[in-house]
């Protein structure tokens, strides 16, 4: 009987320089002491990102075989990584129906960024062959080409917190949640990193980065 090679749990990203993370981070918290605050008592709903977890998701691969990782590194650095502008907007809750993180909205400047995301998902959707294997093939149908919309997680909703309370929760919050920074930046780096997750939340490993622009 054959073993299952190890695999780990892959994305590419960008991220926000530390001065921008540590402001969103600020802002989270300002939203999420608002939600509390509506909640007559409740326990808090929000549990805040820390700053050094912030990110901008461009490609997320799923569970891949540790032994790809070099080929996809590989493959990252012949990337086209022109310089990327982007800016802040509108806060969002994700997915709209049924809550479960509290995001914001970023404006790509020339669409640059979807540009670079379009090439990396084609360039690591795993290969035809690997199709016959399920978990590749779930991976495989996320990275099919779909409309890229980038925003940045800053919040995510408590486990314990049910649907109905999810629902009701945005909307309270969404009526009155704190402007968002006015702020843009240009990240510098494309990144491939591994997700390592625990009941206390998931940290990321960079594996590797390119220079952006």
């Amino acid at each position: 009987m054959s073993r299952r090679s190890p695999s780990a749990r892959l994305f590419v990203a960008v991220d926000p320089p530390e001065p921008v993370a540590l402001e969103l981070a600020a802002w989270a918290r300002s939203a999420a002491r608002q939600l509390h605050s509506c909640a007559h008592g409740a326990q808090p709903a929000l549990r805040v990102l820390d700053a050094e977890l912030l990110h901008v998701t461009v490609c997320f691969l799923g569970e891949r075989p540790v032994a790809e990782i070099p080929a996809l590194a590989g493959e990252l650095a012949d990337c086209e990584r022109p310089a990327v502008q982007l800016s802040l907007g509108a806060p969002l809750w994700l997915p709209p129906r049924r809550p479960r993180a509290l995001a914001i909205e970023l404006h790509d400047k020339g669409d640059t960024l979807a540009a670079i995301q379009a090439e990396v998902a084609a360039r690591l959707e795993p290969a035809e062959q690997d199709e016959r294997d399920h978990a590749a093939a779930r991976a495989a149908r996320r990275l099919r080409p779909r409309r890229f919309h980038p925003h940045i997680t800053l919040a995510r909703m408590r486990a314990e917190a049910g649907r109905h309370r999810r629902r009701s929760a945005s909307e309270r919050v969404g009526r009155s949640l704190p402007p968002t920074p006015a702020l843009s930046f240009a990240p510098d780096e494309l990144v491939l990193y591994r997700s390592w997750l625990s009941p206390e939340g998931a940290n990321y490993e960079a594996l590797s980065a390119f220079p952006i622009g």
